[in-house]
């Protein structure tokens, strides 16, 4: 059996999904008004949060829009200087997370005015750095269907979930994910955990076997590693902001999917346009934006129930149309 690796497979699908575009189009006129653009990222690009930027920057590159070049696993106290070295090189926009370094990202953006920052952070723009613009996986959208379908999937009603750091990023996915769990099964039992970690695959699972050992039948994985302790528990596990199915096609029963492409596109629009300012990108992760969706049900269609279905369904629909609005909650989510 060939086994495609994640990172191989992360360049593949967005080659692949860029082909579908740039079929038939002159390659002089795709490139000619590309913009220079590097990204920096403090983790893998395997990793969840930063394979979706990865793959909508990888999709504008093929698609001609962008040249794109990427550092990836880069300390935080290197950040600045490899920030500093990409505006000194030409580059036009710089796409990262500042998440650990905002303090640094921000001096960095004083000092080339001419440079545009598109950043994940926690906190807003500021207007006096007109050419520092933030951004964020506002998927709650998403989470929160993945938790009916966890509540009607788990028979114990009882919840494990694993995270990074109990930070407003994380924090808002599991509370929009409980909020839909008891939707569907209001007595539900919360197991909430978090590893210090962005990427310590090892630990999450540890962590999580944990609390499958304290009666937990289905794992909320928002790491790397808990989908691992849950296959081997022969428990289901939920995903977030990209899909493992395919590697874990008789675990993971649902994923909330986390589409930077909106995001990442209108910033390299308003560089072109030079209209480029201090704008909040988060409401571009919605669901309504094409920022977020519910991944296929894949190998547990049919296996879900029929009337949970239709109410996920039902209540995509409504979110879509702004009749339902997921609460967004920021504080660190308890177990219970």
């Amino acid at each position: 059996m060939i086994r495609v690796t994640r990172r191989a497979f992360l360049h593949a699908s967005a080659a692949l999904s860029a082909l579908s575009v740039t079929i038939g189009l002159p390659r002089a006129g795709r490139a000619a008004d590309a913009i220079k653009v590097a990204a920096i990222y403090t983790v893998p690009i395997e990793q969840q949060w930063v394979s979706r930027i990865h793959k909508a920057a990888t999709t504008a590159k093929e698609r001609g829009d962008i040249e794109y070049v990427f550092s990836e696993k880069v300390s935080n106290t290197d950040y600045e200087r490899v920030m500093r070295e990409y505006c000194e090189a030409g580059h036009q926009l710089i796409v990262g997370e500042a998440f650990a370094v905002e303090d640094a990202a921000r001096a960095v953006a004083k000092d080339y005015p001419n440079v545009a920052f598109l950043i994940g952070s926690s906190f807003k723009p500021d207007r006096a750095l007109s050419n520092f613009a933030t951004f964020d996986n506002y998927i709650q959208d998403a989470s929160y269907l993945t938790g009916m379908i966890a509540g009607a999937m788990s028979k114990s009603g009882n919840i494990g979930m694993v995270g990074g750091y109990p930070i407003p990023e994380v924090n808002r996915l599991m509370n929009a994910f409980m909020a839909g769990v008891k939707e569907v099964k209001a007595d539900t039992k919360f197991q909430v955990a978090f590893i210090g970690s962005w990427f310590d695959p090892p630990k999450a699972k540890e962590t999580a076997l944990a609390q499958i050992d304290a009666g937990a039948d289905l794992l909320y994985a928002e790491r790397f590693g808990v989908s691992d302790a849950a296959k081997e528990k022969g428990v289901l596990a939920v995903g977030n902001v990209i899909d493992t199915q395919g590697d874990y096609p008789d675990t993971v029963v649902a994923s909330a999917l986390w589409h930077f492409e909106p995001t990442l596109d209108q910033a390299i629009a308003k560089v072109k346009e030079k209209s480029f300012a201090a704008d909040d990108y988060g409401a571009l992760s919605f669901m309504k934006a094409g920022g977020c969706s519910l991944a296929p049900l894949g190998t547990f269609e049919g296996k879900i129930p029929a009337e949970i279905v239709a109410k996920v369904q039902a209540r995509e629909a409504e979110i879509k149309s702004g009749a339902f609005t997921v609460t967004i909650d920021d504080n660190e989510p308890k177990s219970s």
